[in-house]
């Protein structure tokens, strides 16, 4: 139960949201649910204890606007905030704020996130951690360097956002033709996407595999790690289908990738729920690309194998509690998958919100769903496509699957567009079944033409 923050505003909507309220609620807390205009129907808000509308449906004038929220948080006289992911849940600047303001923020300090936030730091800081990084340059401002950096690290290269992720501001030069004509565009989208250009090189691994691994840190220095995920089932560097544990690496990799993230993790003081994020090769050597300092989406596939409640032990240990478990402790058990249902063309992946019509949800035993949506809910187009998350669990990856393919079947879904069908053809993919598949499985095989 919650000892000292029992008030918590969620800085957050839709499925995270609905995800937050129910382990507060069952840690004995109050949930505040903020909302835009645009989700005055939303779920998140209905079920909450206290609800606020912060402002009109643009993000910049509801959930990424600071003075708002920090407006309700006096309004409800609210003691820590829950960012989930997304939006201000990474945003140094708001969790400073909430320090300097004695308001919990329910993640790493302001420090951490300033830290691990920029790509080029947190390189920098693995380096220094011992945690092995793909070779890559500090970053570079002009095409001269670019082209100096390139040429020491050797064709084909990636330019990578400093300060972002989700596959903006990101691009793969093959020679010095296209890293003159892409630098500049990933430049701009940085900026765009960021508020930040600056960009770095770093050596392109081919057909690389996304293996992420999962940390909870206290804040008296202990840190476990709770197994990997897969996450290479991934659409123009976006991630679509996780799986837990990967098919591909051994006990042994997977042993040596969770230390390093511990080590990492450490390093930069974490505290919380976090991910470290690593490219794998095919020979299996792995290398730090990036840590993400907050809930995940895919995070209920560990929850599924390890039987951990990470969202329940994001809030006790921001009450200032001690974690209970220790690393013999966990166990990974069976298998897991998360299928990510967007409101998307399943060929094009293009956004298409609208009304849910008919809405039935699969069950059973192995089967979860986290979603917010419900029938006769009306989509909001400014926001995240992602209106379900099915989660299966099996004895085994192959029982995994068939229940996949089952749960598949079972979902209804009707109003509009989604990637349900992409999921089932992913279950048939010869690639997916022998686990060998790489992040550039969709890509290649299911957009080459799109």
């Amino acid at each position: 139960m919650l000892k000292n923050i029992k008030r918590i505003l969620i800085a957050n909507r839709g499925e995270i949201a609905v995800r937050a309220i129910r382990s507060i609620r069952e840690l004995g807390g109050e949930s505040i649910a903020i909302y835009s205009q645009a989700d005055k129907d939303s779920i998140h808000q209905s079920l909450a204890d206290i609800s606020i509308c912060i402002g009109p449906p643009p993000t910049e004038q509801s959930y990424l606007n600071i003075p708002s929220i920090l407006a309700a948080v006096e309004i409800t006289n609210a003691d820590a905030i829950y960012p989930g992911y997304g939006f201000l849940a990474e945003n140094p600047r708001f969790a400073e704020i909430c320090e300097k303001s004695e308001i919990k923020f329910i993640g790493p300090s302001s420090d951490t996130i300033k830290l691990t936030g920029d790509k080029a730091s947190a390189r920098e800081a693995a380096i220094k951690a011992g945690v092995p990084v793909i070779p890559g340059s500090p970053p570079v401002e002009t095409l001269k360097e670019a082209l100096k950096s390139a040429k020491e690290i050797g064709y084909p290269v990636l330019i990578k956002a400093a300060a972002g992720g989700g596959g903006r501001g990101m691009r793969v030069a093959h020679n010095e033709q296209e890293l003159t004509r892409l630098l500049p565009i990933a430049q701009r989208e940085a900026e765009t996407s960021f508020g930040d250009p600056r960009v770095y090189i770093e050596k392109f691994i081919i057909d690389p595999k996304h293996i992420e691994i999962q940390i909870l840190a206290d804040e008296y220095g202990n840190v476990i790690y709770l197994g990997d995920r897969e996450c290479s089932v991934q659409r123009r560097h976006q991630k679509i289908l996780e799986e837990a544990p990967s098919p591909f690496i051994t006990d042994e990799v997977r042993k040596k990738m969770g230390e390093a993230a511990v080590k990492f993790a450490k390093y930069v003081n974490f505290t919380g729920a976090g991910t470290v994020e690593f490219i794998v090769d095919k020979e299996m050597n792995f290398y730090f690309i990036e840590m993400n300092g907050r809930i995940q989406v895919e995070h209920p596939i560990t929850e599924m194998i390890t039987g951990i409640d990470i969202v329940s032990w994001q809030l006790k240990i921001a009450d200032g509690q001690k974690l209970n478990v220790k690393q013999e402790d966990i166990t990974l058990n069976g298998h897991s998958i998360e299928f990510r249902i967007n409101a998307e063309n399943p060929e094009t992946f293009v956004p298409n919100p609208g009304t849910v019509k008919k809405l039935y949800i699969p069950g059973g035993y192995g089967i979860r769903v986290d979603t917010h949506i419900y029938q006769g809910y009306k989509i909001p187009p400014y926001y995240d496509s992602l209106v379900a998350k099915l989660v299966v669990w099996g004895k085994s990856r192959e029982e995994a699957i068939e229940r996949g393919k089952r749960a598949l079947r079972e979902f209804i879904l009707e109003g509009f567009d989604t990637t349900i069908p992409f999921h089932k053809k992913i279950l048939e993919d010869k690639e997916f079944l022998e686990g060998t598949y790489t992040t550039t499985l969709v890509d290649k095989k299911y957009l080459h033409s799109k």
